[in-house]
């Protein structure tokens, strides 16, 4: 081969590996395309101005005060979850402290019955009586300052909302589930009920003891 056509030959290899260089650039995926000119654009970004540098510090002072707000707020709050419960498991523990406050009248009477009837002796029942029916009548306000009523069963329908019947009585001078008699008082706290009624209530003759009684 002559040297005009290896010269010819190698400058066909030197056009064909360029022609592949530009094929692989033109073929490189757009991303890295992207971060080179974002990259680029990021080495060209100018320094900030002194009126930039100014703003961003006064930015930078609001968000430090705004955080400190936060934190002062967030301590607040934690103490006053601490507080309201402290404040509840006393509300709780200490729920009574009025009532029975209230009630220690009632058991000051109680004392001073007890010495009245130690002191006066055994046989004044007189007074053993004066002193209970004043305890009586002591611890009764008291609840009923509480909200605390009786339950006036006798001579009312029989209610098992309010009343318990403890058995049945016949008889034909009451209608038929009419309460005779309160074996045992029912008291409600103001709506709610504490304690139902223990009745007896009215039943009717059956036909056997009408004939009995002819």
């Amino acid at each position: 081969m002559s040297s005009k056509a290896k010269k010819e030959d190698k400058k066909s290899s030197q056009i064909e590996i360029a022609a592949e260089e530009e094929k692989d650039n033109s073929t490189q995926p757009e991303p890295e395309k992207e971060d080179q000119a974002l990259g680029q654009a990021e080495e060209e970004l100018p320094p900030p101005t002194p009126e930039e540098l100014n703003e961003l510090r006064e930015q930078a002072a609001k968000a430090a005060e705004y955080y400190d707000r936060l934190q002062r707020q967030v301590a607040e709050a934690d103490n006053l979850r601490k507080r309201l419960a402290k404040e509840k498991l006393d509300a709780i523990r200490y729920a009574n402290e009025a009532l029975i406050g209230n009630l220690l009248p009632t058991m000051d009477s109680f004392e001073m019955a007890i010495t009245a009837t130690r002191d006066s002796g055994a046989n004044n029942i007189e007074s053993l009586k004066t002193g209970i029916e004043m305890v009586y009548t002591q611890l009764k306000r008291t609840i009923e300052e509480a909200g605390v009523t009786e339950i006036d069963a006798i001579g009312q329908a029989f209610d098992p909302s309010q009343h318990e019947a403890m058995s049945r009585k016949q008889t034909d001078e009451a209608d038929e589930g009419t309460v005779l008699e309160q074996t045992r008082k029912g008291y409600r706290l103001r709506d709610r009920l504490l304690r139902a009624a223990s009745v007896v209530v009215a039943a009717p003759v059956s036909e056997d003891e009408e004939e009995t009684e002819e």
